[in-house]
């Protein structure tokens, strides 16, 4: 077992209600770094979640649970011709790994902004799931926050998902 997987798994931290504001910041500092773009809230935060680009990323050690993200296709292909140019953005492939790397930068930033997990919480490599008829089901007992915001009149879901 390497130096930093031996660290993570020392630590436990619990899931903190309280965590929400932390994760509205992260995911609004990411937006605007990454796609020069700041979201609005949605108007109905309380929706189902919907959208058929879904990014996941990975968390293992200290907090075990995963960090996704759930646009439209439109979404996707938007944010991606602003992160990498119009041109590049034309390809399905390239929205998908836009919206991973969103996912991944929230879930690095989130656990940066905790000093408990900065070291202690390592990521997986993103995963995006292309379509929408599907269920997300996760291990029992789980806690959640989720963020709901707009980018151009469209909803976009940010959800942190722990086990506990």
């Amino acid at each position: 077992m390497t130096l930093l997987i031996k660290s993570a798994a020392k630590t436990t931290v619990q899931f903190d209600a309280n965590w929400k504001p932390i994760m509205e910041c992260a995911v609004g500092e990411v937006f605007e770094l990454m796609a020069g773009v700041r979201l609005e809230p949605n108007p109905d935060p309380t929706a189902e979640q919907s959208g058929e680009q879904t990014a996941m990323v990975g968390l293992a050690g200290a907090l075990c649970g995963m960090t996704t993200l759930r646009c439209s296709q439109v979404t996707s292909t938007r944010l991606a011709s602003l992160m990498l140019g119009e041109e590049v953005a034309a390809t399905p492939s390239t929205a998908r790994d836009a919206v991973g790397e969103l996912c991944n930068m929230i879930a690095g930033n989130f656990k940066a902004k905790i000093s408990t997990l900065a070291d202690h919480c390592l990521l997986s490599v993103p995963t995006v799931i292309t379509g929408e008829n599907y269920s997300l089901e996760t291990s029992e007992p789980t806690e959640r926050i989720v963020v709901t915001s707009t980018f151009e009149g469209q909803p976009i879901w940010v959800s942190l998902i722990i086990h506990t």
